[in-house]
């Protein structure tokens, strides 16, 4: 999950590239590769089955148009403002302010979900139980939240330090768990018809996305035009091997329990590393969900005071948004927001599968808003053009599998443009 201004900073290259085809892969792949994989198949699992294997197939194949057409539009465009930069020159800075409200929305929801996440691993491997998974959540959230109070972040070669080492836990339990894989684990293939295999997709979209991540590095290449594509086909290769290897072996080693636990992970490397998996696991979970949880929110506080600074939130929110500053005010709201849902989460009110469906419908109308900038910015009529076109019925079918949660969605973008009418009113 990234974070994006709605502002359009002017284009800026560098005198010498300071990304690599390599870096750049690592930092896009780190992009789509999140915490949440450490839970989705056993989401997925309990949705649809084995029949959410259709469900990874069809949104990876989903992915390549849309990758593509992220890729192509930071060739075209090469600055830092992503899906916002494209949806204001398509559609409008209004449109802009409200994918930019979607992206601000739906960092709590995802950073309380990234922390349970490494909670339950660590209370599964220590044996604590929900309770001690929701009092290690806290810490983690917390640990965040002071962190970027008081100015520290997190590097880019810590942050590829961290996608190196999930693309390297994902990898091991794959192989750990391939030769338990039994092909009676798969019938019946569609317990819960096709329409599980939808819900199955609108949980898993957590997943995918993060494609725009390329558009945001665009301005750090010397050739965008001619380095965004490798990078883009390197990062499809990547995360097709480990998303179906983690998909066919959660479902064929794992079985039906696979939809009863919420550290799939462990227990495919307790395959083969027996108990002593479960430590380690918690252990890479830990440090990887919070890697995440504080890069979100640094990336949303400034988001946040960036909205403010444009006029397309309160003018308070800009206060400490300036560079080298904390955007205190900003990450106040997001912590507030965060400890209220954690709170709430903790207490029985939402469970994580309901926190992972929230925050993938917002995110998947983000990137419908930017399919959409897609059809407009690129020439018609193309392959790419048709491809946009298919993922963006994709994305929207995805939506539709979101349910009531599509109100969440529906009232941030309210809020966007009532807040952008009565600003205009009063000036």
């Amino acid at each position: 999950m990234t974070v994006q201004q709605t502002s359009l900073p002017a284009s800026r290259r560098a005198d010498v590239r300071r990304l690599g085809v390599g870096s750049g892969t690592a930092l896009c792949a780190g992009a789509v590769l999140g915490p949440g994989v450490l839970t989705l198949p056993s989401l997925a699992a309990a949705a649809a089955g084995p029949a959410s294997l259709l469900a990874w197939v069809v949104l990876l194949a989903m992915c390549v148009p849309v990758a593509a057409s992220f890729a192509a539009l930071g060739a075209r465009f090469p600055d830092g403002g992503g899906v916002a930069t494209y949806v204001h020159r398509a559609i409008g800075p209004r449109a802009a302010a409200v994918v930019g409200w979607w992206f601000y929305g739906a960092v709590p929801i995802g950073v309380v979900s990234a922390a349970l996440i490494g909670g339950k691993y660590a209370a599964d491997a220590a044996g604590w139980g929900d309770t001690g998974a929701t009092g290690v959540a806290g810490v983690v959230l917390a640990g965040a939240l002071a962190s970027n109070a008081v100015g520290l972040r997190m590097s880019g070669r810590v942050q590829l330090l961290l996608g190196a080492v999930l693309a390297a836990v994902l990898l091991c339990a794959v192989l750990a768990a391939a030769p338990q894989v039994s092909a009676a684990h798969f019938t019946p293939f569609l317990p819960g018809g096709w329409a599980s295999v939808g819900s199955a997709a609108s949980v898993l979209f957590f997943a995918f996305a993060g494609w725009e991540a390329a558009s945001h590095l665009s301005g750090e290449f010397a050739d965008p035009a001619r380095d965004l594509p490798r990078v883009t086909r390197r990062t499809l290769a990547v995360i097709t091997v480990l998303y179906l290897g983690l998909a066919v072996t959660t479902i064929g080693a794992l079985g039906p329990a696979a939809a009863r636990t919420d550290t799939p992970l462990t227990e495919l490397l307790a395959r083969s590393a027996g108990s002593a998996a479960r430590p380690v696991a918690a252990a890479a979970a830990l440090f990887l969900t919070f890697g995440a949880v504080n890069s979100y929110l640094a990336g949303a506080s400034r988001l946040g005071a960036a909205l403010g600074r444009d006029g397309a939130a309160p003018r308070w929110l800009a206060t400490g948004g300036a560079p080298g500053e904390v955007p205190r005010r900003s990450l106040a709201v997001l912590g507030g927001v965060a400890v209220a849902l954690g709170t709430a989460a903790g207490s029985g009110g939402a469970d994580l599968d309901l926190l992972m469906r929230a925050t993938a419908t917002c995110l998947a109308a983000v990137t419908l808003a930017g399919l959409a900038a897609a059809l407009v910015l690129l020439p018609r009529r193309t392959p790419l053009w048709y491809g946009v076109c298919v993922s963006a019925l994709l994305t929207a079918a995805v939506l539709a599998f979101s349910g009531w949660l599509l109100v969440l969605p529906a009232v941030l973008a309210c809020a966007a443009l009532g807040f952008l009418t009565l600003r205009r009113v009063r000036s």
